[in-house]
């Protein structure tokens, strides 16, 4: 069984790549702008859960510097491994079942990774285990139920058909057992997991180029699933690819909510 075989947008196949870019283009200015309001700096010791690309291993690295350390670790290292030379380093880990790495960490950062975790309580208290006293952890994941739509402006056919492939893919991962309410729950799960100076925001882009990137390749990286499942015919979701990259539609993500709190 391939490593990813139970998370359904994994980051093997040819698509992927353009998702994780896509990801990182929408959602790293603000990621970076948490760290670094929590105080990262150099000598950190730092654990990138889920990482899947190389964009925030690398950024975090730069942070920390020489003194510091970086790792990274994923269920499929397709897209991290190779990275000769590179500043952080990389392991093989699945957050929902591997025991966490010896800590302790300055800054453990996990994004779009537990919403799909089944066990995903006792993820988070494997991450909050091994922070060091007055360490943080900084947990994002996006929230479908507070706003399922591809396109929230639904005025005509075209964006009808978007919001219905959208809640196409929210059923197959549900399926798998994502929890596409969980990003509303994170402050509390902080807290219950013990940590202290918890906060939250939410980001919600739309309409951008990378949004549009991200919702075609999502699209193509499902349409096996989509097809054989009958919730959408092949002509449909070619009708909608051919919108996406004409930029006919006013894509938008669910909104990602990001959550921090410091071990006491």
């Amino acid at each position: 069984m391939p490593p990813d075989e139970g998370y359904l947008l994994g980051n093997s196949a040819e698509p992927a790549g353009v998702r994780l870019e896509a990801i990182s283009v929408l959602f790293d200015p603000s990621t970076f702008r948490h760290a670094k309001r929590l105080g990262i700096r150099p000598g950190w010791r730092c654990w990138e859960v889920g990482a899947g690309s190389p964009t925030v291993p690398t950024w975090l690295a730069d942070q920390v510097g020489p003194r510091g350390s970086v790792l990274a670790t994923d269920i499929d290292l397709s897209r991290l491994a190779g990275a000769a030379g590179s500043p952080y380093d990389v392991r093989r880990h699945d957050v929902g079942s591997d025991e966490p790495p010896p800590g302790p960490f300055d800054l453990i950062h996990a994004r779009l990774v537990l919403v799909h975790v089944p066990l995903r309580a006792q993820a988070l208290l494997n991450l909050v285990r091994v922070l060091r006293p007055g360490g943080w952890l900084l947990v994002e994941d996006a929230d479908p139920r507070m706003q399922p739509l591809a396109c929230p402006d639904e005025y005509g056919p075209d964006q009808q058909l978007a919001n219905a492939l959208r809640q196409s893919v929210r059923q197959l991962l549900s399926e798998r057992g994502a929890d596409l309410g969980y990003g509303r729950t994170l402050p509390r799960q902080l807290r219950a997991a013990g940590l202290t100076d918890v906060g939250a925001d939410a980001y919600f882009p739309m309409t951008s180029s990378a949004g549009d990137r991200l919702e075609a390749a999502t699209v193509v990286l499902l349409r096996d699933r989509l097809l054989a499942a009958g919730i959408a015919t092949d002509a449909e979701i070619e009708r909608h690819l051919a919108n996406v990259r004409a930029g006919r539609l006013d894509i938008a993500t669910a909104p990602m909510i990001s959550a921090w709190g410091r071990c006491g």
